[in-house]
C-alpha cells in the first residue's frame, strides 16, 4: 500500500479527468483515509462492500485489513487504472456497473458484510434504499457524504427529517469526522464528513408495518409547515378529526410539526394506525 498514492499524476498518466456528471472527488488525504477505514473497525474475517473505488487508494487500505473487498465502480473509464493499482491484492474483486443495478447479496456470496462507501449527493438517498432493502443487510455502513447530507442524516427532533427517520428504522447513524474540502480531488466547493450507521439485528418495526410506517412518515413530511394533523389529513385523503383521534391515542399532540417527533412518537403512530379499529377508520390507508 501506497499512502503517498498521487491520484491527479495517475489520472494524468491514463488519459483521464475526475468526471463531474459522476461527482467524481477522490478523497486524496492520508489523514482522511485513514478516518475513513478506522470508522469501519474491519475485523480479519470481514468481507467489505465497497462502492466507488475511484483509482483504488482506499480500496488498498481495506484490503489490507480485510478478507474480502468487493469494488463496484460505475466508470468503466477506471479499468486500467484499477487494475494497476490492485494488482498485488488478490482478495479484491472489481465489479463495472451502477451499484443500484447489482444484486448485493450475490455480490457477497450471501454473507455478513460492512460497506464503505465514497457516493455524491444525488445518489445518496438511492443507495441506502438499496442497501437497506438488501438481504442479508450489511452490518455496518461508514459512508463519505457531503457535510449537509451527513447532518440531514443524523438529525434529531425538533430537526428531524424523512431521510433521518428512515434510516433510523434500521440502524444508528452518527457522523464521526469531518473532512475538509482540501482532502479530495479535485477539490468540491463544500467540505464532507463521515457517517457510520450501526444497523439493528432487526428492524425496529416488524416488516408487516413498513409500508404503513414509510406512508406516514411520507404524508407527515410533505407539508413541513403544517401541522402534522393537516399534513397527514392532506397527505392521506382523510378527515382531520379521524387522524387527530388516532394521533391522540398514540399520545401526539396533533399540533406538533413532522421534524419535532421522535423515532418513538412515529413508532406508537405506526402501532395505532396498525391496529384493526384504526385501520378501518383510517379508509385511505
Amino acid at each position: 500500500m501506497d499512502p503517498a498514492l498521487n491520484v491527479a499524476r495517475l489520472l494524468r498518466q491514463h488519459g483521464l479527468r475526475p468526471d463531474r456528471s459522476l461527482g467524481q472527488n477522490f478523497l486524496v488525504s492520508p489523514g482522511a483515509l485513514q478516518k475513513v477505514v478506522a470508522a469501519a473497525e474491519i475485523q480479519p474475517h470481514d468481507q467489505v462492500l465497497e462502492i466507488g473505488p475511484g483509482v483504488g487508494n482506499l480500496t488498498v487500505r481495506l484490503a489490507a485489513q480485510a478478507r474480502r473487498v468487493v469494488a463496484v465502480e460505475v466508470d468503466e473509464r477506471l479499468r486500467a487504472v484499477l487494475q494497476s493499482v490492485l494488482r498485488p491484492y488478490p482478495q479484491v474483486t472489481l465489479v463495472f456497473g451502477d451499484i443500484l443495478d447489482q444484486d448485493v447479496a450475490a455480490l457477497m456470496q450471501g454473507e455478513a458484510y460492512l460497506v464503505v462507501a465514497n457516493i455524491p449527493y444525488y445518489i445518496t438517498a438511492a443507495v441506502l434504499r438499496h442497501l437497506l432493502a438488501a438481504s442479508p443487510r450489511p452490518q455496518r455502513m461508514v459512508l463519505t457524504v457531503q457535510r449537509e447530507v451527513a447532518q440531514r442524516l443524523t438529525a434529531q427532533p425538533p430537526r428531524m427529517n424523512l431521510l433521518a427517520l428512515s434510516v433510523q428504522l434500521f440502524g444508528q447513524p452518527k457522523m464521526v469526522a469531518r473532512l475538509p474540502a482540501g482532502a479530495f480531488y479535485p477539490r468540491p466547493k463544500v467540505d464532507s464528513a463521515v457517517v457510520r450507521l450501526d444497523l439493528w439485528p432487526r428492524p425496529r418495526l416488524p416488516q408487516a408495518h413498513h409500508a404503513l410506517f414509510f406512508r406516514l412518515a411520507r404524508a407527515g413530511f410533505a407539508q413541513r409547515r403544517k401541522t402534522l394533523r393537516n399534513a397527514l389529513a392532506a397527505g392521506l385523503g382523510l378527515p382531520p378529526a379521524t387522524v387527530t383521534a388516532c394521533l391522540n391515542q398514540a399520545a401526539i399532540d396533533p399540533r406538533q410539526r413532522a421534524e419535532t417527533l421522535t423515532w418513538e412518537d412515529w413508532a406508537r403512530l405506526t402501532a395505532c394506525a396498525a391496529s384493526a379499529s384504526n385501520l378501518e377508520a383510517l379508509t385511505g390507508l
